[in-house]
Formats: C-alpha cells, sequence, structure tokens
C-alpha cells in the first residue's frame, strides 16, 4: 500500500494559505435547506430560500 499519495495531500493541505472551507459551509447550507423543505415544496421554492439564507 502506497502512502506516499496521502502523505503529500496531508503536507499540501497543512502548508497552502487557502482552504475550501467556505465552499463546503456553503454546501452544508444548502443541504440543510435542502433536508428540512423535503416533500412541502417544488424546486422553485427551495431555489428561493436558498438565495434568501
Amino acid at each position: 500500500m502506497d502512502l506516499g499519495l496521502g502523505r503529500a495531500a496531508v503536507i499540501v493541505a497543512l502548508t497552502l494559505p487557502y482552504s475550501n472551507g467556505r465552499t463546503e459551509g456553503v454546501n452544508t447550507k444548502t443541504k440543510r435547506i435542502a433536508r428540512q423543505m423535503h416533500g412541502r415544496a417544488g424546486p422553485s421554492l427551495l431555489r428561493r430560500r436558498i438565495h434568501l439564507g
């Protein structure tokens, strides 16, 4: 089993000055809203709630 790629990924993650944390936060928020509205309304209302949230 080659651990070189995993080790390189960890080193890069710890040394670079940027991350995808903001993007992941938006994804989490969108999924939470979608779960709350499941079965309640159509895609147009879901889209509106996501834009307003």
